[in-house]
């Protein structure tokens, strides 16, 4: 039986090719993304030790409290004199005394570098490995030299390329406030990972970094370098023996250089994670591809399996038969898989880069659990799609031997079917249509929603030949009238076999129901953003911080005296807890926010908001039970202060204000450093808005981390990320879409050597070559737009009944079917017929007249 198995798979190897490439190509998913997921995470710790090979223990203080008695301010223990001390300790060869902040820079052209990641945005000082030295070996010259005095500035070297400056140049920067400026006297290289990874980086003198992020004569890190052959672990102990207080902690190099690529590598595993998932979708795809091939396989070779019962083959003996075919074959495509995937590896990181990514150079990694599970992917996803024809093999009896190859499904095994799939069509329905009635508690329900996706999924899989039939009659009625004979022949041909038609139907269906699902969520979500960016606010600018530290209420006050501005309004925030639920307390001048927007109360107004007077949005209230005229004690600032509050007030939900609004008086103390959240600007009649921004930038010192938005821009910010995810998921989903037409393909043509002898016949009685390419044409269309219409019904009900746990953070989601993407996407369906009838049209119109009536 091992031979025969070996046999048939060299045998078909062209009718099994369709099936090896779908197998390939997820192992190449899965294979790829595992690789590309240690070589990433290896290049990152790599880099992470490369910076700090030098650094034998870091020396860090703890935060102290600040003058409210929070611990978020920095510290200030590490002093000049304990740097000496440390210096001084035997096995000690260097100190690198630094100083770390964030610096945001204008590029030459004046547009803001990476403003959107300021977090990414390094700064530091320029610290010379001895005394006596100028040189920082942390920081290699690329060109120039360092900093010396505080009107000068170094970059990283891709930093200085990104921003376009060159020696010599005026750089102009941002830590908080305005903008600075600064003459570029040097670029340097770094393998520090968060430069690498798409941050920039910012160099100045010792003394200038302490005036721009903390105070002079203190430090936030000392880097100890220690001689050849020192043992760390001591020194670390000697060092911490010096020190003044227990709240400066010392770090073994080694371990700070673990902990930092282990936070930066945390996002390359999200990511690995998430390839993972759409890898398991486009195997899970492939499995109705392999079932469908080795059914049809099967049903060829019923006559020949039947004399091997005959002989003496058990039953057991062909279904393993089958299975070893399966596994060769799932062998031999997951192997190439396997290289297919590295090579993929290999090139995802450029492509990253090139749209920013930053990823650290390094080695390949292909480790032994890669390759093992690889295999055990490819092998056993075949063995299993396998196992149902096997067994349907096993079944046929030795007295079969001289009957018909192509037999319809047995009517008691099409009436269990149908009845499961109703059942578990219903159960997912029934659970979908639940869902849409909740409209909060999105967490909770998140769960049984996809559990009701899966539900519903799988139930119009399993019914998919029992909805075969009317959609197929419907569309073969269509192919009829308008090609005749043929259309006539493909409507046949596909209801001939329901169970084949909707195995090759289901694959195409699974990745349109999920692009579907995505594109009708994300334009929903889309348009609710973009509405409630900008819903109920007047203003024609907003002004923040990128940065989100604020803006000094003293720049809100400027911008009201620039000539074109009628009116502005400050706008500042603090946290809210309240009885039932907590929120985040917009505080402003009532007066002055009816000028720049236009909210809408249930109760109450903007008029009866005063000191001790907020209002609350209708969520909030609803969660709280809170209703106007009713007084609660609140806590502000983390709960560190509380207060007597009334609500006089309810409102609907609004990006303006956030969901509780009172006055800026009695938000401006609890504030993050007394700072405003933004300042709302309205222009005066007739006012040029278009250069207004311009005037507003300048007023407040052109800082590049100052945000003028409009209203365009204010709902492009918030729908961006969607746009880009939904691109992502599309590129994908778009290898489930190729795999399911590789299984169209594979169908048709293992169909036309199944209808040798019927299409000989066809052609015998007077249908010439191009009625039966037109034949086979048809028959993918139907079956691709059958596939077509299931996924795009069942992804419209799966995303309008998911689209009420949006409702407590989207309250003006309403499910918006993006009319022209799901017309493309029929169009798709069709083009994927057309083209998947190519080849399969082809060689059955090449086939040879009297061979094919002779065919047995």
């Amino acid at each position: 039986m091992l031979r025969t198995a070996l046999r048939n798979v060299f045998a078909h190897k062209a009718r099994l090719v369709m099936t090896a490439l779908a197998v390939m190509l997820g192992v190449a998913f899965v294979s790829g993304t595992l690789v590309f997921g240690d070589t990433v995470t290896q290049a990152l710790r790599g880099a992470s030790a490369k910076n700090l090979e030098d650094v034998a223990v870091s020396v860090q203080a703890e935060s102290e409290p600040d003058e409210n008695g929070k611990g978020n301010a920095r510290s200030t223990k590490l002093t000049s004199d304990l740097v000496d001390k440390v210096r001084a300790v035997p096995g000690v060869t260097s100190v690198h005394a630094t100083v770390e902040g964030k610096a945001t820079l204008a590029a030459k052209d004046g547009r803001p570098l990476n403003v959107d990641n300021s977090w990414q945005n390094l700064a530091t000082n320029y610290a010379p490995d001895t005394r006596d030295s100028k040189r920082d070996s942390r920081f290699p010259l690329v060109s120039g030299r360092a900093p010396a005095s505080g009107g000068e500035i170094a970059l990283e070297r891709r930093t200085a390329e990104k921003a376009g400056y060159h020696l010599g140049d005026t750089v102009r920067f941002a830590t908080e406030g305005p903008a600075l400026t600064k003459k570029l006297v040097g670029t340097v290289d770094t393998d520090d990972p968060r430069v690498t990874a798409g941050g920039s980086l910012a160099l100045f003198d010792t003394r200038t970094t302490q005036q721009l992020f903390l105070k002079s004569g203190q430090f936030d890190e000392l880097a100890v370098g220690s001689a050849p052959g020192t043992d760390n672990q001591q020194l670390t102990s000697k060092i911490s023996e010096v020190l003044p207080d227990k709240s400066i902690e010392t770090t073994n190099g080694a371990q700070l250089a673990n902990e930092q690529a282990d936070q930066i590598a945390a996002g390359t595993k999200a990511l690995t994670k998430m390839l993972l998932v759409f890898a398991g979708i486009a195997l899970f795809v492939g499995v109705f591809i392999i079932a469908n091939t080795f059914t049809m396989l099967i049903a060829q070779r019923s006559r020949e399996t039947a004399l091997l019962r005959a002989v003496g083959a058990s039953r057991r003996q062909v279904v393993r038969a089958v299975l070893i075919e399966a596994g060769v074959l799932g062998l031999a495509a997951s192997a190439v898989g396997f290289a297919l995937g590295t090579g993929i590896a290999t090139g995802l990181r450029p492509l990253l880069n090139a749209s920013g990514a930053g990823l650290p150079g390094g080695p390949l990694v292909i480790a032994p659990s890669t390759l093992v599970w690889s295999l055990v992917v490819g092998v056993g996803v075949t063995v299993l799609a396998a196992w149902l024809p096997a067994r349907k093999a096993a079944k046929i009896a030795p007295v079969e031997a001289l009957s018909t190859v192509d037999q319809a499904p047995p009517k008691r095994s099409m009436v269990l079917r149908n009845s499961i799939g109703a059942l578990l069509a219903s159960a997912g329905v029934l659970v979908m249509l639940y869902i849409s009635t909740q409209d909060s508690n999105a967490d909770a329900n998140l769960m049984p929603a996809l559990i009701g996706a899966m539900l519903t999924l799988t139930g119009m899989i399993v019914l998919a030949p029992l909805l075969s039939r009317p959609l197929v009659s419907l569309a073969g009625a269509v192919t009829t009238r308008v090609f005749g004979v043929s259309g006539k022949l493909a409507k046949e041909n596909t209801l001939r076999n329901p169970r084949r038609t909707a195995a090759t139907a289901s694959a195409l269906m699974i990745g349109l129901t999920l692009i579907t699902a995505l594109s009708v969520a994300g334009n929903s979500a889309d348009a609710a953003l973009k509405e409630q960016a900008v819903r109920d606010l007047t203003a024609d600018y907003k002004v923040s911080n990128a940065d989100y530290n604020g803006i000094d209420p003293a720049l809100g006050a400027k911008v009201a005296k620039i000539p074109g501005v009628a009116d502005t309004a400050a706008v500042a925030s603090t946290d809210l807890d309240l009885p039932g639920g907590a929120g985040v307390l917009t505080g402003a001048d009532p007066q002055q926010l009816s000028k720049v927007s236009d909210l809408h109360f249930n109760s109450g107004s903007l008029a009866d908001i005063g000191p001790g007077k907020i209002a609350l949005s209708e969520t909030l209230a609803k969660e709280s039970g809170l209703s106007k005229g009713d007084t609660f004690q609140g806590a502000m600032d983390m709960g560190e202060h509380k207060k007597r509050l009334t609500v006089v007030g309810v409102y609907q939900d609004t990006r303006a204000v956030d969901n509780a609004l009172g006055t800026l008086d009695d938000v401006m103390p609890y504030t993050v450093a007394g700072t405003l959240d933004s300042v709302l600007v309205k222009a005066a009649p007739g006012t040029d808005v278009s250069g207004l921004d311009q005037d507003i930038r300048k007023t407040l010192g052109d800082s590049p981390l100052l945000k003028v938005q409009n209203k365009e821009q204010l709902t492009k910010a918030e729908s961006g990320e969607i746009d880009m995810m939904l691109n992502m998921m599309y590129g994908l989903l778009g290898m489930a879409v190729v795999i399911a037409v590789l299984g169209v393909i594979n169908t048709l043509a293992m169909s036309v050597f199944e209808r040798t002898r019927e299409i000989g016949l066809l052609r015998a009685i007077g249908l010439d070559n191009k009625g039966v390419k037109q034949m086979v044409r048809l028959e993918s269309v139907v079956i691709s737009l059958f596939g077509a219409v299931l996924g795009i019904g069942t992804g419209i009900f799966l995303a309008w009944s998911c689209g009420g746990l949006t409702g407590s953070s989207l309250s003006t989601y309403e499910t918006v079917l993006p009319w022209s993407r799901l017309g493309l996407f029929l169009a798709l369906s069709l083009a994927i017929g057309v083209l998947a009838a190519v080849w399969p049209a082809r060689r059955a119109a090449r086939l040879n007249m009297l061979r094919s009536i002779n065919a047995q």
